[in-house]
């Protein structure tokens, strides 16, 4: 099982990725801690080092739509950790829309987030850990991306993008022993579910980063979180298009 002990976290104010980088600080790794609201990365790492008794967490603002910035930051921030051996991509938007809403502009919005910035960011990572022969991967996606639904198109789209792009780089990058996990969680409590219906399904984002994490320890491929989604995603990909596209959801 492998331990991580220099992890970047993008995405990392809130949600997933805020209960991700709270765990690995906590079992004592060096945590990057990267996203676009600067206040609240400070919050979280006072948070982090006060608890811990030391700098474990270290800031760096950044928005994943700029990235023309990455290739200087990841070195900036690979020198900061002493080194580099996790990278959690967790940065994400979904917009509301309603169903016979077409909005160009949200729709680039969250293809820029969600796809473009996990590409702009793990390119590079790769790169490094391809040459480095070492390292792992975690990208997160959504249960969402397993299907073309209506309710919300190119939030599906991008998460699907993601999918397949880091499949992509596993079968590029895995057979010099990198590791590349893609996660797909069902309903978590985050900002993004926030006023979204009750259901029992919904698991905390602290649930959820513990499942995550404990699976990328074990490097499987493809990790549904929490596992049962696996078998009801299996039906939904399996539901014939002529009653899929019935439904709105």
């Amino acid at each position: 099982m492998v331990d991580f002990r220099h992890a970047l976290v993008i995405g990392a104010s809130s949600g997933i990725g805020e209960a991700v980088a709270r765990r690995l600080a906590g079992g004592g790794a060096r945590v990057a801690l990267v996203a676009r609201r600067a206040e609240r990365l400070d919050e979280i790492a006072a948070s982090i080092n006060g608890a811990a008794g030391e700098q474990r967490a270290f800031v760096f603002a950044h928005d994943v739509r700029e990235t023309a910035a990455v290739p200087e930051l990841l070195q900036r921030i690979t020198t900061a950790l002493g080194g580099l051996d996790l990278v959690v991509c967790a940065a994400a938007v979904q917009h509301r829309v309603a169903f016979d809403e077409f909005d160009v502009a949200k729709d680039q919005e969250m293809l820029a987030v969600n796809l473009m910035g996990a590409v702009a960011w793990l390119d590079p990572v790769a790169e490094r850990f391809g040459r480095l022969r070492r390292g792992t991967i975690v990208g997160i996606g959504s249960v969402a991306g397993d299907r073309g639904r209506s309710a919300n198109p190119i939030y599906n789209t991008s998460k699907a993008g993601l999918h397949t792009f880091l499949e992509a780089i596993r079968n590029r990058i895995g057979r010099y022993g990198v590791r590349v996990v893609t996660v797909k969680p069902g309903f978590v409590e985050t900002r993004m579910t926030a006023g979204m219906p009750s259901t029992p399904w919904k698991i905390s984002a602290d649930r959820a980063a513990e499942i995550i994490l404990r699976r990328a320890r074990r490097g499987p491929e493809t990790v549904y979180v929490p596992a049962r989604w696996r078998y009801v995603m299996w039906v939904i990909r399996a539901m014939p298009s002529c009653v899929f596209k019935r439904l709105r959801v």
